[in-house]
C-alpha cells in the first residue's frame, strides 16, 4: 500500500453565475453603439483600473445549530451582481441604470432592527426623543398602572438587533447593502473604494484609493495624509475610521472586550492606520478565535499584523465634545442633500478619488436629517471625530519584507489556523506567504495575566501560496501549502506535513482489468480559492482543478475514538496515527460505505502499536468469488437478519471462519494499556478485545460477555503470557453502569465516575490535544453529571436533588428537545433514575423555573406561562378536540351558498358592520351560554336600517303621518349618530392583524323602517345638519381605528398612508385618533404628519394631535411637543399671535399637552394651562370664542393630568393652590372693584378649576385642600351656585379623599349636608314640600357620589357597589313633571348609569343589560343626544372588549375616565361648547387586559377552568373562588391564582414572590393548563361522569396483564373499549395510532393477541396516571421480555434490564420514591412489571442449564481451561446447536444474569479457597476446626463476598446458585 494520500480533482469549469455575467457582458457590449477611439479612451480613463472582467467570491453558508455548509458565491462585473448558492443562482441585482461601474463587492453580516420601525429610522418617527425614557423609573407605574412597564419592554424587545447575512457593492460614488431578507439601503460614497473585506461579528471593512494629487498635497503642508482604511457598521452613518489603540483586553470568549488605553484615547485626537498601510488580508469566522488583520507598507517594505476588535458605540471611548457651531459646518451641510438619496453631488465638476477633510467630519444622517438642535450644540471638531471609530486594532508584530513591488502586494496570502489548546495555554497558527519569498509562521497565544494576545515568530516553511483549510479535523482548521516545485501538501497537528498527491478523477475504465487509468496532477502555483474544504488550485498551464480535501470522518465512532486517543497518546503517534487512517482510507477514496472508516481506523492502530494478525482458524480458502460468497464477506452480514422475525429463517451463506482473528505483539508496548484504557470508553469493541487478549484477558472476557460474538474464543488463564500483562490498569475494567448504579445506591461510595480527561496522567503521558481540549464523549459526560445530581448526599430531600438534576440537565443541553433526545437514547434501565427525577419535579413542580425546564418535565403548561413570547394559538401541529370541532365546522348548507353567491353578484362581499368580533373561540366560552353579545352587537349597530313601531293613529292625515315618521327618524338619528360611542367600548381590540387591503369603516345609516306599514324612510334633506354628521362620522372612524387591537401587526406608517383618502373626511380623522389611542400612531413618519395638518381641517388636526399625544401619554416627547406648539398659541413666545387655528383646535392642543406630561408634574407646562383656564380673551363671549368653556376645561383638565396626584406643600404647588382657589370661588369684592371688570368667568373656570385640584391632589388626602370644595347646606348658599357645580364638586373632594370613599348607601348619605338630607328625608316622607334648591342641590350630590363610587371601584364588580348603584339607578329612573328636576335627575341618571357600569366594565352582567337595554328604547323628544351617548357609553363598559378588558385605578386612568366621562353631556351630536367631544374617548387610556383566560397547552382552545384567587388589602387576605374566562382584580392587590381541580394539573402562580409569574401574566392574561389524560374537558363533560376513572372503575390499570402478559378475555375489562374511547381523551396522533394499531382485539396467532392486550394494558395504565413518557418503557420490556437470546443485543439488553430491576427493588423507595419527606409517590413502572420481564428471562435460561454441552463448557470455564465450542468442531453439528456461536451466547448469558468472576478470578478464589480448606482442616482448635459443613459455609460467603467486589456489580452481585455451579465445576462434577 502506497503511503500517501490521493485527492481527486476535477477541471474547473465556469459556475452558473460566471456563465450568466459573461453573457450578459457579451450582450450588453453588442448593443451599445460604435464608439470613437476617443470615448473608448474617456471611459476608460473614467472607469479607472477596472475592467468587465468577471470578479467571484466564495463564502461558506452554515446552517443554523449545525456543522453542514453550502458553497455561495457572488460573482459580478462592472454592471452585474449574482449570488449564487450551491451552484445555483438565487439573487441578481442589475446596476445598469446607476450609470456606475462596480468596484467591488462582498458577502458579510449587518445588524438588523427586528421591528422595521425601529432606531433605523432615527428622528424620523416620533418614538426617537429622549424625553421618552424620563418616566423608566418606578414612578412610571404608580402613575400609569402595571401594564405600562411590560408595554415599554415588549416596545424595547421589538427594538432588538439580530445579524442578517447581507451583500455589499460599492459602486463610485454610491454604496448598496442588500440584506437577505429583503431589505435593501443605499448611502453615499466620498472616495471611490479599492476593495472591501467583511468583518467580525458585523460590518465590512472598506479601504479607499489614494490620489497622488493627495499625496502631494501632503508632503506640501507637513501633514499626514487622511486615512484610507474605514468600517461601514450602520447603513445609515458615515464610513468610520479605525482607531488605533496600545491593547485590546479581552474580546476572546466569556471575556468582554475593552481598550487598555481608553482614558487616553478620551483625551486625544484619534490616531488611525496610517494612510500608507495597504490591507491585505482580514480573518473570517467562524473557526478562528482571533479576529486579525494584515497591512503591508510598500514604502517601508513591512508587513503589519493586528489585531481589531469591535466595541458597540456604547462601549466606545466617548470623545471630548465642544459647544460650537461653526458657519463652516452649516454650508458643508447645505450644500450635501443629495446625501439622503445617495445622488451624485451635484456642485462637483468631475469625479473625485479622494475626500476632503470635511467630507469625512460628518455622519451621513446628519446631514440627511438636519440633526437634532440639541445635539448639534455639542458637534466635535475635525480633528476629534474619533467618536465614529466602531472598530479599533491593536499591532501585534511587524516583519520586513525583502523586497516587494506594488503588485506582489495583492498576492500576498494568509491563513489561520490550528486553532486549539496545546496541553499548555490556547493558541492559533498564523501563515504568511509572501510571492518570491517563503512563507513565514507566527503563533498566537493569550496572555492569562494581562488577558491579551502576543503574536511571535514560529518558524518559516517553503510554500508559495497558502490557504485555511477544513480537512482533518472538525472545527479546526488545517493549513493547505502549495510548494515551489508544484507540490501540495496539508500541515495539520501544528506544523506536520501531510503530503498529498493529486489525480485527475476520471469515470471508471470498463476494462477487463476493473481498474481506473490514474492522471497526475503536478505544476501546482497557487490556491486560487478555498470555501472550507473547497479548493480551486491553479497550475502552470493556466490549467484550473477543483476538488474537495474533505477528510473528516462521517462514522461517529471513528470520530469519537481518534478525539479520545489524542487525549492520551504522545504527540508523534498521535499524528502517525491519524496520518496511517487517512493514507488508508484514501485508498478507498474516502468512500463512507461498508465501515471503510472503522476499518481504516482499525488497521491505522495495528500500524502504530506494532500488531500483527494471526488467523487461528485459517485453513487456505483463498478470497470469496461468487457473489454469494462476496455477499457474506460485507461486513453488513447476516447479523441484521437475525433480529427480523420475517428474515431469521433465510437460508444465508455459512461465515468463513477465515475472518476470525486474534492480534499479536512480540513485545511489550507501553501504550497498549492507555489505548486500551481509552477506547473501551469509545466502544470500539473489535479492537478493545484484542488488545486486552494481550495485556489484560479480563477485560475480553467482561466484552465478550456483553458481545459474545465479538472473539472467536473465551479467554483463558491457560494461553495467557504473563510477560505481557500491564498491572497500571486494574483486573476488571470499571463497569460504567456499575459505578452509576453504585452513586445513587451508595452515594457515600467514591468512585472515579469519569475519566477521559485524567487518563494521560494516570499512565505520565504528555498527550497531544490535536483536536484541542475536546470533550469526545459529551453524552457520558452529562451523563454522570446528571447522576453526580442525584446521588448528591449533601442534599437528603429527593424532591431538592430531583430539582437540581433538572436543572443540570437544561444547563447542559439548552433546550429542553435536546434533553428528551438524550433521554431517549438512553437505554430503559439507565435512563429509568433520570426519569423518576424528572416525574417527581413533574408532580411538584418549583415556581421559578424558566421555560426549558417546564418542557423538559413535560409540564408545556408552566412553560407557557413563564414564556417571554406569546405562543401562537393556532399552528400545525395543533389539533383540535373532537367536539370542539364537531361544534365549530359546519357543513355550508345549498341555501347558505345562494345567498354568497346572490350577494357576491351584487358586489357586497365586503360589507362591514363593524361590530364583527372575530373572537368565536373566546366568547363561546365567556358568554356562550345565551346571546347577550348578539344583542349588544345589534342594538351598537349602527351600519344597518333599524326597525321603530309607530302607535297608528287613524286621526293624522298623511302629512301628519310623514311629519310624525320624520320626527321619529330625526330622533332615531341621534341615537344613530351616538352609538359609535358604545361601539368603540364593544369591539375594542378585536383585530390582531390587519390585511395589507384598505380598511374598510362602516357607515352611519339614517334610514329607518317604519313599522307595522314596513316602510324604509330616511331624514329630510337639512334636517340633520351637516356638523352634527361630521361628528358622528368622527366617532364612527374613532369606533373603526380602536378595533385593532393595540399589539395588532402590520399597522405601519405606510399603511396609514395608504387608507388615506384623497379629501381629508371627518371618518379619517377619527380613524387617526382611534390609531393613535392604542398607540399606533407612533409608527407615522414625521413627514406624513404634515400632509395631515397643513390643510387646517379642524376634526383632522385635532384627531392628529390628541392621537399623536396619547400614542406617546406621558412621555414628554419633544416632537409631539413642537407640534402641539404650532397649534397652541399659549405655548409660544409671543401667545397673541394668530396661528389661524380654531378654538376648538387650540383646546384639543391643550388636552394634548396635558395627555403628553401625564403625571410628569413639569412646571413649564403646568403654568401655562393653569393661565389658560383663566384666558382674558375669553371672559366675554362672542362669535368667535363660543368654544371658551371647552377650552377652560380642556385647560384645567391638562393641567390636572400634568400634576397629577402630585399636590405637596411646597411654595410653588401652594401658589397654584391659591390661584385655582380664586378660580373656584371667584375673585374677592376689593379686587374686582379695583379693575372695575372681572379677569374671568367665575361661572366657567369654576367647575373647570374644581376638577384640575382633585386631579393635583389625587390620593392625597389633605382634608384642608378638600374643605376649599366645601358644599353649601343652605337655601342661601345653594342659590349662590349653580346646582352642576355640586357635581364637579363632590367628585374633586372625592378625589382628595380617595381612601374614604365607600361602597354602601351610609357613606354616600353622610356626604351630603345633613340641613339638605333632612329636608330631603321629609319631602320623601310627603311631611312638607322641599325647596327647589335643595332638591336639585340633593340629585346633583348623589350624582356625583355614585359617580366617585364608580371612580373608586372600576373593573372591581364589588357587589357592594353593585347593589347601591343598582338602587340609585332605579331610584333615578322615574320621570318628573318640572323640566329642571328632570333635567338633573336625567344627567344625574346618565352619570349613575357611567359610574355602575364602571364598576362593572368588562362582566357583561345581565341585570345591568336589562337596565340599559330598557333605556336603549327611549328615544322620545324628552332623551337627547347626551343621553344616549351616557347610555351607549354604559353599555359599551359593560361589554368592553367583548369581556376581554376592563377599567383600571392607578391615578393615569382615574384622571382619563374623569376626562371621559366628564359630567357635562353634549344636547347635539355637534355641541362642543361645554366640552370637546373627542376628550369622550380617554377612556382607552384607562383599559386594562385583566380577563385571565386560561387555555388547553395541547389544543390552544379557551377552556372553562375553576381557579382559586387570593386577594390581598392591607393586612387582610381573601378567597375567592372564579371560574376563568373571568375578570381579575387589580394586580396591586392580586396575591396568588391555584389551579386546584382533579381534571388538570396542579398550578399556582405566585404574584408576590416570583417576579416572572406576574410579568408573564401581565403579558398575555392566559393560564396555559394542561388537561389530565383521565378527564374531559368541562365543556365536554360538566359533570364528570364521562372520565376514564369512572368508565374503569380503577386508577391503576390492568397490573396483571403488565407483570404476566397472557391471554385473557379483554371483554371482561370495564375498559374495553379502549380502542374507540381514547379519541375522547386525547387528540395527539401518537396516541391515537397507538390505540388503534396496538390495543386492538383482532389478533391472528396468540403472540399477536397476547401483545395486543399488553399493549391495551399499558395505554390505560399509562392514560389512568398520565404517564404517557411509559409507552415506550412498557414497550422496551416487552421486547426485553420476548427477544429471542439469537438476537444481537441481547447480552446488552439483559445487563439493563439488570439495571432496571435492581433499581427500582432496591434504590427506589429508599432514595427517589419521597418516603423521607412524607411524601410517597408510585413509581412510573411498577417493581413487578420489571421484575417480571426478568423473570421471564430466567424461566428460559433454566432450560440452558440442563443441556450437556453447557454444563461442560462451565466446567471448562471455571477450572480455567480452553473452552471448545463443539458445534463449530464437530461435522455434523447437533440440532439443538444450529447456530454458531450458541455455547458463548448462552454462558455469555449465564455469566451475566449471576455476576460470575472471570476465569483468572475463578482459578486464583479456586486455590485461595482449597489453601483455606486445608489450614483449617489442618489446625488444632481453636485455629481451626472440625466441622466441616460450617466451613464451607463460611468459605462460599468469603467467595462471594470477594468475587461480588472483583466485578463491579449491581445490587444483586455474584448468586448462590451460581457459586454452587462453580464449586462443582472446580471438584469436577460438571
Amino acid at each position: 500500500m502506497n503511503s500517501e494520500i490521493v485527492i481527486q480533482l476535477h477541471p474547473e469549469t465556469p459556475s452558473a453565475a460566471v456563465k450568466f455575467l459573461t453573457q450578459h457582458a457579451s450582450q450588453s457590449t453588442e448593443s451599445h453603439i460604435p464608439e470613437s477611439a476617443v470615448l473608448r479612451s474617456i471611459r476608460s480613463a473614467l472607469r479607472g483600473s477596472t475592467s468587465n472582467s468577471v470578479k467571484t467570491a466564495y463564502v461558506p453558508l452554515y446552517e443554523d445549530g449545525t456543522d453542514s455548509w453550502a458553497e455561495q458565491e457572488l460573482a459580478w462585473n462592472d454592471r452585474c451582481v449574482v449570488l449564487s448558492n450551491g451552484g445555483v443562482i438565487r439573487r441578481k441585482w442589475d446596476f445598469s441604470d446607476e450609470d456606475q461601474t462596480i468596484r467591488c463587492a462582498c458577502i458579510g453580516r449587518l445588524a438588523y432592527s427586528t421591528n422595521d420601525t425601529g432606531p433605523v429610522h432615527g428622528s424620523a418617527h416620533y418614538t426617537s426623543s429622549r424625553a421618552d425614557e424620563q418616566q423608566s423609573d418606578g414612578s412610571a407605574e404608580s402613575v400609569f398602572g402595571p401594564f405600562k412597564a411590560v408595554q415599554e419592554e415588549r416596545q424595547k424587545n421589538n427594538h432588538a438587533k439580530e445579524e442578517v447575512m447581507a451583500v455589499f457593492v460599492f459602486l463610485r460614488s454610491i454604496g448598496k447593502v442588500f440584506l437577505i431578507n429583503g431589505m435593501d439601503y443605499t448611502f453615499s460614497l466620498p472616495f471611490l473604494v479599492r476593495k472591501a473585506w467583511p468583518l467580525h461579528p458585523y460590518g465590512v471593512m472598506i479601504q479607499r484609493l489614494l490620489d497622488g494629487l493627495e499625496i502631494d498635497e501632503a508632503r506640501a503642508t507637513g501633514d499626514a495624509p487622511l486615512p484610507t482604511i474605514f468600517t461601514i457598521t450602520n447603513p445609515f452613518a458615515e464610513p468610520a475610521a479605525v482607531g488605533i489603540t496600545a491593547g485590546i483586553v479581552g474580546g476572546l470568549p466569556g471575556r468582554p472586550a475593552y481598550l487598555s488605553d481608553e482614558a487616553e484615547n478620551c483625551s486625544r485626537p484619534l490616531n488611525a492606520i496610517p494612510a500608507a498601510e495597504e490591507v491585505v488580508w482580514v480573518s473570517r469566522k467562524p473557526f478562528a478565535i482571533d479576529d486579525i488583520l494584515i497591512t503591508c507598507n510598500p514604502e517601508r517594505q513591512e508587513l503589519s499584523i493586528w489585531r481589531y476588535i469591535y466595541l458597540k458605540p456604547k462601549d466606545a471611548p466617548v470623545p471630548l465634545g465642544i459647544k460650537k457651531r461653526t458657519a463652516s459646518r452649516k454650508s458643508v451641510s447645505a450644500a450635501r442633500p443629495h446625501a439622503l438619496h445617495g445622488s451624485s453631488p451635484v456642485h462637483q465638476a468631475g469625479p473625485r478619488s479622494s475626500p476632503s477633510r470635511f467630507d469625512l467630519s460628518f455622519t451621513l444622517d446628519r446631514m440627511a436629517l438636519g440633526g437634532d438642535g440639541e445635539m448639534e450644540m455639542f458637534t466635535t471638531p475635525v480633528e476629534h471625530g474619533r467618536m465614529k471609530a466602531s472598530f479599533w486594532v491593536q499591532k501585534l508584530a511587524t516583519h520586513p519584507l525583502a523586497s516587494m513591488s506594488q503588485q506582489s502586494s495583492q498576492h500576498i496570502s494568509a491563513a489561520l489556523f490550528d486553532q486549539r489548546f496545546d496541553g499548555i495555554r490556547e493558541h492559533t497558527l498564523l501563515a504568511v506567504c509572501v510571492p518570491d519569498s517563503s512563507t513565514t509562521v507566527f503563533l498566537l497565544t493569550v496572555e492569562e495575566a494581562s488577558n491579551t494576545v502576543l503574536c511571535s515568530y514560529l518558524k518559516t516553511i517553503n510554500a508559495v501560496s497558502v490557504a485555511p483549510v477544513g480537512g482533518t479535523r472538525k472545527e479546526i482548521w488545517d493549513l493547505l501549502t502549495v510548494k515551489a516545485d508544484g507540490t501540495v501538501s496539508i500541515f495539520t497537528h501544528g506544523l506536520r506535513e501531510l503530503p498529498i498527491r493529486l489525480k485527475l478523477a476520471q469515470p471508471w475504465d470498463a476494462n477487463e482489468t476493473g481498474t481506473s487509468s490514474t492522471v497526475p496532477i503536478t505544476g501546482v502555483t497557487s490556491v486560487k480559492w478555498c470555501c472550507v474544504s473547497s479548493v480551486t488550485l491553479l497550475c502552470t498551464g493556466g490549467e484550473e482543478y477543483r476538488g474537495k480535501f474533505d477528510m473528516l470522518p462521517r462514522d461517529r465512532l471513528v470520530n469519537q475514538a481518534l478525539q479520545a486517543l489524542s487525549l492520551i497518546i504522545p504527540i508523534k503517534e498521535a499524528f502517525d496515527l491519524h496520518r496511517c487512517f487517512l493514507e488508508a482510507w484514501s485508498q478507498h477514496y474516502f468512500w463512507t460505505s461498508s465501515n471503510l472508516e472503522f476499518h481504516a481506523l482499525t488497521f491505522a492502530l495495528c500500524t502504530v502499536l506494532d500488531l500483527k494478525f494471526v488467523y487461528p482458524f485459517k485453513n487456505g480458502e483463498g478470497t470469496p468469488s461468487t457473489t454469494w460468497e462476496q455477499f457474506c464477506a460485507l461486513s453488513a452480514n447476516s447479523r441484521q437478519f437475525l433480529d427480523d422475525p420475517a428474515l431469521q429463517r433465510l437460508s444465508l451463506p455459512v461465515s468463513p471462519t477465515t475472518g476470525q482473528y486474534f492480534l499479536f505483539t512480540p513485545k511489550p508496548n507501553p501504550l497498549l494499556a492507555p489505548v486500551l484504557y481509552d477506547l473501551r470508553l469509545v466502544v470500539h469493541l473489535p479492537m478493545v478485545c484484542h488488545i486486552a487478549h494481550i495485556i489484560r484477558p479480563e477485560w475480553a472476557d467482561y466484552w465478550k460477555r456483553l458481545c459474545p460474538n465479538v472473539m472467536p474464543a473465551w479467554p483463558s488463564p491457560s494461553t495467557t503470557r504473563v510477560e505481557m500483562l500491564d498491572d497500571r490498569i486494574p483486573v476488571w475494567p470499571p463497569d460504567m453502569a456499575a459505578i452509576l448504579y453504585g452513586r445513587i445506591s451508595n452515594p457515600d461510595w467514591r468512585f472515579p465516575t469519569y475519566e477521559t480527561p485524567r487518563l494521560a496522567s494516570l499512565f505520565d503521558i504528555r498527550p497531544s490535544y490535536a483536536f484541542g481540549k475536546v470533550e469526545p464523549l459529551t453524552s457520558l459526560q452529562r451523563l454522570t453529571t446528571a447522576y453526580l445530581c442525584l446521588s448528591d448526599s449533601s442534599i437528603p430531600s429527593a424532591q431538592k436533588r430531583a430539582e437540581m438534576t433538572v436543572e443540570t440537565l437544561v444547563r447542559m443541553w439548552g433546550t429542553a428537545k435536546k434533553g428528551n433526545l438524550f433521554l431517549d437514547s438512553l437505554p430503559l434501565g439507565i435512563a429509568a433514575p433520570l426519569r423518576e427525577a424528572i416525574r417527581t419535579c413533574q408532580l411538584s413542580p418549583p415556581p421559578n423555573w424558566q421555560s426549558e425546564h417546564y418542557e423538559l418535565i413535560g409540564r408545556r403548561d408552566l412553560a407557557f406561562s413563564v414564556a417571554k413570547v406569546q405562543p401562537v394559538i393556532s399552528q400545525q401541529g395543533i389539533f383540535q378536540s373532537a367536539e370542539t370541532y364537531m361544534t365549530s365546522h359546519h357543513r355550508t348548507t345549498m341555501g347558505a351558498l345562494v345567498e354568497q353567491a346572490k350577494t357576491a353578484s351584487l358586489g357586497e362581499v365586503d360589507v362591514v358592520t363593524g361590530v364583527e368580533l372575530d373572537l368565536k373561540g373566546f366568547t363561546n366560552i365567556r358568554f356562550g351560554q345565551d346571546r347577550r353579545l348578539e344583542e349588544v352587537a345589534r342594538m351598537l349597530c349602527s351600519s344597518s336600517v333599524p326597525s321603530v313601531r309607530l302607535v297608528e293613529r287613524p286621526d293624522l292625515n298623511e302629512h301628519d303621518q310623514a311629519k310624525e315618521q320624520q320626527h321619529q327618524v330625526v330622533r332615531i338619528a341621534e341615537r344613530t349618530l351616538a352609538l359609535p360611542y358604545g361601539r368603540a367600548m364593544f369591539t375594542f381590540g378585536s383585530v390582531l392583524t390587519v390585511t395589507r387591503e384598505a380598511y374598510v369603516i362602516p357607515k352611519l345609516e339614517y334610514q329607518v323602517k317604519i313599522q307595522p306599514s314596513n316602510v324604509v324612510t330616511g331624514p329630510e334633506p337639512g334636517k340633520i345638519p351637516l356638523e352634527c354628521t361630521n361628528w358622528g362620522e368622527f366617532h364612527n372612524g374613532v369606533a373603526a381605528g380602536l378595533r385593532i387591537a393595540p399589539g395588532a401587526r402590520g399597522v405601519e406608517s405606510s399603511w396609514i398612508a395608504f387608507n388615506k383618502p384623497s379629501e381629508l373626511t371627518p371618518e379619517h380623522a377619527g380613524f387617526l385618533f382611534g390609531l393613535g389611542l392604542t398607540g399606533h400612531l407612533k409608527e407615522m413618519l414625521t413627514w406624513h404628519t404634515f400632509g395631515y395638518l397643513t390643510p387646517k381641517h379642524d376634526l383632522t388636526s385635532i384627531g392628529v394631535l390628541l392621537g399623536l399625544s396619547a400614542a406617546n401619554v406621558g412621555s414628554g416627547n419633544m416632537h409631539v411637543t413642537k407640534l402641539l406648539a404650532v397649534h397652541t398659541p399659549a405655548l409660544l413666545p409671543t401667545p397673541t399671535v394668530d396661528l389661524n387655528v380654531s378654538l376648538m383646535t387650540q383646546a384639543a392642543g391643550l388636552a394634548g399637552v396635558g395627555i403628553l406630561y401625564l403625571g410628569t408634574k413639569n412646571r413649564r407646562m403646568a403654568d401655562v394651562c393653569l393661565h389658560q383656564i383663566s384666558r382674558k380673551d375669553l371672559v366675554q363671549p362672542d362669535l368667535s370664542n363660543e368654544h371658551r368653556e371647552a377650552y377652560t376645561y380642556s385647560a384645567a383638565l391638562a393641567f390636572g393630568m400634568i400634576m397629577l396626584g402630585r399636590g405637596s406643600s411646597i411654595p410653588a404647588d401652594v401658589a397654584c393652590l391659591h390661584r385655582l382657589r380664586v378660580l373656584i370661588l371667584g375673585e374677592t369684592k376689593s379686587f374686582t372693584t379695583e379693575h372695575n371688570r372681572p379677569t374671568f368667568d367665575v361661572n366657567i373656570t369654576s367647575p373647570a378649576a374644581t376638577i384640575a385640584l382633585g386631579l393635583m391632589y389625587l390620593r392625597t388626602g389633605q382634608k384642608d385642600v378638600a374643605d376649599i370644595l366645601d358644599i353649601p347646606s343652605t337655601i342661601i348658599e345653594l342659590n349662590h351656585i349653580q346646582p352642576s357645580f355640586l357635581v364637579t364638586r363632590m367628585i374633586a373632594r372625592s378625589l382628595i379623599m380617595w381612601n374614604s370613599i365607600g361602597s354602601s348607601a351610609d357613606w354616600l348619605m353622610s356626604q351630603v349636608p345633613e340641613p339638605i338630607m333632612k329636608a330631603m328625608q321629609d319631602h320623601i316622607a310627603n311631611k312638607q314640600q322641599a325647596d327647589d334648591a335643595i332638591e336639585l342641590a340633593y340629585y346633583n350630590i348623589i350624582g356625583g357620589c355614585c359617580f366617585a363610587v364608580g371612580l373608586k371601584y372600576a373593573g372591581t364588580a364589588r357587589h357592594e357597589a353593585y347593589i347601591m348603584l343598582s338602587n340609585y339607578f332605579d331610584m333615578f329612573s322615574p320621570t318628573f313633571d318640572h323640566k329642571i328636576k328632570r333635567s338633573a335627575v336625567r344627567e344625574g341618571l346618565s352619570l349613575i348609569s357611567i359610574a355602575l357600569c364602571m364598576v362593572m366594565a368588562g362582566t357583561g352582567e345581565i341585570s345591568c343589560l336589562r337596565r340599559l337595554r330598557y333605556a336603549f328604547g327611549m328615544y322620545h323628544q324628552a332623551f337627547r343626544y347626551g343621553v344616549h351617548v351616557a347610555t351607549h357609553l354604559s353599555l359599551g363598559l359593560l361589554f368592553l372588549g367583548a369581556g376581554r378588558f376592563t377599567l383600571g385605578t392607578s391615578n393615569a386612568a382615574i384622571a382619563c375616565m374623569v376626562t371621559a366621562f366628564f359630567p357635562r353631556f353634549h344636547h347635539v351630536s355637534s355641541d362642543n361648547k361645554g366640552y370637546l367631544q373627542a376628550l369622550r374617548h380617554l377612556w382607552v387610556l384607562a383599559v386594562e387586559p385583566r380577563c385571565l383566560v386560561a387555555r388547553d397547552v395541547t389544543t390552544r382552545e379557551t377552556v372553562y377552568l375553576p381557579v382559586k384567587i387570593t386577594t390581598r388589602e392591607g393586612n387582610e387576605k381573601g378567597v375567592s373562588q372564579l371560574i376563568s374566562p373571568t375578570l381579575i382584580p387589580d394586580f396591586g392587590k392580586l396575591s396568588s391564582i391555584r389551579i386546584d381541580t382533579p381534571r388538570y394539573w396542579p398550578f399556582f402562580v405566585d404574584l408576590e414572590n416570583v417576579v416572572e409569574h406576574k410579568k408573564s401574566l401581565l403579558r398575555h392574561q392566559t393560564l396555559y393548563v394542561k388537561r389530565r389524560t383521565a378527564f374531559l374537558s368541562y365543556t365536554e363533560d360538566p359533570r364528570g361522569s364521562r372520565s376514564l376513572f369512572v368508565r374503569s372503575g380503577s386508577s391503576a390499570g390492568d397490573a396483571a396483564t403488565l407483570d404476566f402478559p397472557q391471554l385473557t378475555d379483554a371483554k371482561t375489562h370495564p375498559a374495553s373499549d379502549l380502542t374507540h374511547f381514547i379519541s375522547s381523551f386525547s387528540n395527539d396522533t401518537i396516541f391515537l395510532a397507538f390505540a388503534d394499531y396496538f390495543s386492538r382485539d383482532d389478533g391472528e396467532t396468540p403472540a399477536e393477541r397476547i401483545f395486543h392486550a399488553y399493549c391495551h394494558a399499558a395505554l390505560l395504565d399509562s392514560i389512568l396516571q398520565d404517564k404517557m413518557e411509559t409507552l415506550q418503557s412498557h414497550l422496551t420490556l416487552y421486547q426485553y421480555r420476548t427477544q429471542p437470546e439469537s438476537a444481537a443485543y441481547f447480552h446488552l439488553r439483559l445487563q439493563d434490564l439488570r439495571f432496571a430491576v435492581d433499581f427500582y427493588s432496591k434504590v427506589y423507595d429508599r432514595r427517589f420514591s419521597g418516603r423521607a419527606e412524607n411524601n410517597t409517590r408510585p413509581p412510573l413502572i411498577r417493581e413487578n412489571t420489571v421484575s417480571g420481564a426478568l423473570q421471564a428471562l430466567d424461566k428460559r435460561l433454566e432450560k440452558v442449564l440442563n443441556h450437556p454441552k453447557f454444563i461442560k463448557a462451565l466446567g471448562q470455564y471455571s477450572r480455567g481451561e480452553l473452552i471448545t465450542d463443539l458445534s463449530q468442531s464437530e461435522s455434523k453439528p447437533t440440532r439443538e446447536l444450529s447456530v454458531p456461536g450458541e455455547l458463548s451466547r448462552w454462558l455469555a448469558w449465564y455469566f451475566l444474569r449471576n455476576g460470575v468472576p472471570s476465569a483468572s478470578l475463578l482459578v486464583i478464589l479456586r486455590q485461595l479457597a482449597r489453601d483455606a480448606h486445608a489450614q483449617c482442616i489442618a489446625q488444632p482448635l481453636p485455629d481451626g476446626t472440625v466441622n466441616l459443613l460450617a466451613l464451607d459455609v463460611g468459605i462460599k460467603e468469603v467467595l462471594r463476598g470477594t468475587g461480588t467486589k472483583m466485578i463491579n456489580a449491581f445490587g444483586s452481585g455474584w448468586s448462590g446458585a451460581s457459586l454452587d455451579r462453580i464449586i462443582e465445576g472446580w471438584q469436577g462434577v460438571l
